[in-house]
């Protein structure tokens, strides 16, 4: 597996966030999504992850600067056909590291409350994260978890 910077000019890579999407939007309501879109994600505050095996796209996952010792995950995705594959795995360690490499201290995240949500909560807490309260521009809302963690020696 191959994880690349990448510059969203991939049509895949744009078809993968439109289903995350989707998704996102089946599952919650509409102001409970947080899922950035394509446009969003070229943001000179993000740094946008895909990995690859070969031409075959695999999954997804942004950092956003929130301050110069905090970031955020967006847009993590597998594609359909990696799931239960440990791409999610890989994508989150490689930006783990990344961040530790660049001096961030602390990371943090918004996910889903629903069942849809659980395998996604389920590997943060394995990577570590605990619950927390809104951050940034957040607010409570019963369709939003919020995790973080802090960040200190690299994953491997």
């Amino acid at each position: 597996m191959e994880i690349k910077l990448d510059d969203l000019s991939n049509g895949e890579v744009i078809r993968l966030l439109e289903e995350h999407l989707a998704d996102m939007y089946a599952n919650s309501p509409p102001e409970s999504v947080h899922a950035l879109d394509p446009d969003a994600l070229k943001s000179p505050e993000v740094t946008f992850f895909s990995a690859w095996q070969g031409e075959q796209l695999l999954g997804c996952l942004a950092i956003k600067h929130l301050s110069a010792q905090h970031i955020e995950l967006k847009s993590m995705r597998t594609s359909n056909s990696a799931r239960q594959s440990g791409v999610a795995t890989h994508l989150l360690t490689h930006a783990l590291n990344v961040a530790i490499e660049k001096g961030y201290q602390k990371v943090s995240l918004e996910t889903g409350s629903q069942d849809f949500f659980l395998p996604a909560r389920n590997l943060y807490k394995k990577f570590g994260f605990g619950y927390c309260g809104p951050f940034a521009e957040y607010k409570e809302d019963p369709y939003s978890r919020f995790m973080s963690r802090e960040l200190g020696e690299k994953f491997v």
